[in-house]
């Protein structure tokens, strides 16, 4: 690749400078220098680690060795295809059955069959989700209504065929003909996702289209960062509705019976944003 296609992709893919030395290895002032310009020449290795990372899907060549079986680490960016089998055309889209045979521990999801990493969420993260889905669940058990609360790790067959899975941060199902086999089967009424710096734009843009796609009813937005919430009312398809981390968020697919305030839940754990 030339430094010109490499910046072209940088940008396609929405990386900073950093997240490329992050996942390239490549130092920082290194990176800034080569897509300034400052640098016209970098090193042989400094390039091949650049296209390593930068490279279009189209452009992995896998190995002819003829063998089927998984690879064991895997290792992507988000946006990119994981060469999951050894041969194959790289235009290959995985199903369910390949996301069943990974190992336990490799947390991706599979959307319109390319796969996608899920990092650890961190200490805030943890936070936001396990308070939202808390009160979820009182709600839940002081009412007895058909609807139930989950919180990640669980699949979800978004689109019931074989080219999704996704595990959103929380969900309500409120039909219980949908839970089969340990999973939920279609579109959850409720969904919440947590944004972090690894899959922001996928939750803002490709789950978001995604998720009102399937039929989901409600779609949260949680921004740690910023200290909002954005909520969808992808049902009356009406502009979303932004909240600060004062504020209350009624839940609508609950006639706003239930709300969730996030102040409380700011002040519970404000000592994890004072620790960053």
């Amino acid at each position: 690749m030339t430094i010109d296609e490499m910046r072209r992709r940088k940008q396609e893919l929405g990386y900073s400078n950093k997240t490329i030395s992050e996942k390239s290895g490549v130092p920082l002032g290194t990176v800034q220098k080569i897509f300034s310009g400052t640098t016209a020449s970098p090193r042989e290795d400094t390039v091949r680690a650049l296209e390593n990372l930068l490279k279009s899907k189209n452009d992995y060549k896998a190995p002819a060795s003829g063998k089927e079986d998984l690879i064991g680490e895997i290792a992507i960016s988000y946006g990119e295809r994981i060469p999951l089998r050894t041969h194959g055309p790289v235009d290959h889209l995985y199903t369910i059955e390949d996301y069943m045979a990974l190992p336990d521990d490799q947390r991706v999801e599979l959307i319109d069959g390319v796969f996608y990493t899920m990092e650890a969420p961190t200490t805030i993260h943890q936070s936001i989700a396990g308070f939202i889905y808390k009160k979820f669940l009182d709600f839940v058990l002081e009412n007895n209504g058909p609807c139930y609360p989950f919180i990640a790790p669980v699949d979800v067959q978004l689109d019931q065929d074989d080219l999704t899975m996704v595990q959103p941060d929380v969900l309500i199902v409120c039909d219980r003909n949908k839970y089969k086999n340990g999973r939920i089967f279609g579109a959850p009424d409720l969904i919440v996702e947590v944004l972090s710096p690894s899959t922001r734009k996928r939750d803002m843009m490709m789950k978001h289209y995604k998720y009102g796609y399937a039929g989901v009813r409600e779609y949260w937005l949680v921004d740690p960062k910023d200290k909002i919430l954005i909520q969808y009312d992808m049902e009356q398809n009406t502009p979303p509705v932004i909240y600060g981390f004062e504020d209350t968020v009624p839940v609508l697919i609950w006639g706003e019976k239930c709300q969730i305030s996030l102040k409380e839940m700011y002040e519970a754990a404000s000592f994890l944003w004072e620790s960053e």
